[in-house]
């Protein structure tokens, strides 16, 4: 039997400390009518806490922006009502011995025309395209990426204000800080585009604004993938060389820690490595580096944009798993799908209970979890 220890050993990320290295994925389930999460969002959150989860990460969570948000039912982060929620929250985590920090998440171009209850905003993109090639969508002017600077740090701001322990960027799969880190996307010319360096500025300016509403202590995490929505075999990086380059500047900006979005987590990130894309993230920047991609499952999933539309898939050995955490490979884990279904995932692979976990089945979302 693999000896799941390891799993188990506190961590640091900044100045916070964690009971142990497993984390609760963030993952859209849609189910925060008017944008407020209700006392179900409560209960869903404090039974991962009370499963054992060290660190549980919101799902997205928009920010203060008219063009924020691009889907039905999705809580958001700013106005009283709603922050009054997300404090029930934090404080039903809590109450349980859990930490949690929201993902805070600007759409950007994968927001459609007319999407309620901000109808009349237009989809904000670094240059019109939600997709390389195709202007479609609203290009932003710069008092706009000032504005979305300014909501994802008085987001951050917020949280800390909270009493949340952390808080997550989401600068993954194609939403707004992903699309201009994306040159199919950016094709800006000013100081916000036209080179690998002028596309991470968005995000630089958004870790610099957030680093400076927030505590020296507080710890910022960064969300990053390789794949978009709108692309699965999209890259931002070819090479380690490529990857530094894109890594290091974020990293000294103030990220603490990166959480690294892959399909598969097992799958090297590339050729001539084993090592997966929170591998070489921890290698090139040293900072923690969160690993995920169906973890503790034996299929992917196929997300449609801002929908929790995952494969239905059974249990599967973590034997991979703990040899790659064993070897330093990366710091935590963050487990998706297989929480949704087992709500006590951590502490049932703790105790070695694995042959009663639950498979991840599409329809649980439905129901009261």
């Amino acid at each position: 039997m693999t000896n799941h220890s390891v799993l188990f050993e506190p961590v640091t990320l900044g100045a916070l400390e964690l009971k142990n290295r497993i984390v609760m994925a963030p993952m859209t389930r849609n189910m925060s009518p008017d944008n407020i999460p209700g006392d179900q969002v409560v209960d869903y959150y404090r039974r991962r806490a009370e499963g054992g989860a060290g660190l549980i990460l919101t799902e997205g969570t928009c920010i203060n922006h008219s063009g924020a948000n691009g889907y039905h039912d999705v809580p958001y982060f700013y106005g009283e009502e709603r922050l009054n929620a997300w404090q029930k929250v934090a404080d039903a985590v809590h109450a349980a011995g859990g930490k949690i920090a929201p993902q805070l998440w600007h759409c950007g171009g994968m927001r459609k025309a007319g999407t309620a209850p901000e109808v009349d905003a237009p989809s904000f993109t670094p240059s019109g395209m939600n997709v390389p090639g195709k202007v479609n969508r609203y290009e932003m002017t710069k008092t706009d990426i000032h504005e979305v600077i300014a909501a994802f740090a008085q987001g951050a701001r917020d949280a800390e204000r909270l009493g949340f322990d952390a808080v997550e960027l989401h600068g993954a799969h194609g939403y707004i800080i992903d699309q201009f880190f994306w040159e199919g996307t950016n094709q800006r010319t000013d100081e916000y585009g036209g080179s690998p360096e002028k596309r991470l500025r968005f995000a630089l300016d958004i870790i610099a604004a957030v680093r400076e509403q927030v505590s020296k202590e507080f710890p910022v995490l960064l969300r990053w993938s390789q794949w978009k929505s709108q692309d699965f075999t999209a890259r931002l990086a070819d090479s380690p060389q490529a990857l530094e380059k894109f890594l290091l500047p974020l990293s000294e900006a103030g990220v603490d820690a990166f959480h690294c979005s892959q399909r598969r987590f097992w799958e090297p990130e590339f050729d001539n490595s084993e090592l997966n894309l929170a591998g070489w993230t921890r290698k090139i920047t040293g900072k923690p580096a969160i690993t995920v991609g169906s973890v503790g499952l034996n299929a992917d999933f196929v997300p449609l944009p801002g929908e929790a539309s995952f494969r239905d898939a059974e249990p599967a050995s973590l034997e991979r798993l703990i040899e790659r955490l064993d070897a330093k490979e990366f710091d935590l884990v963050a487990v998706g799908r297989a929480m949704i279904a087992n709500p006590d995932w951590t502490s049932k692979v703790q105790s070695g209970d694995v042959d009663s976990l639950k498979p991840y089945r599409k329809e649980l979302l439905e129901q009261l979890q």
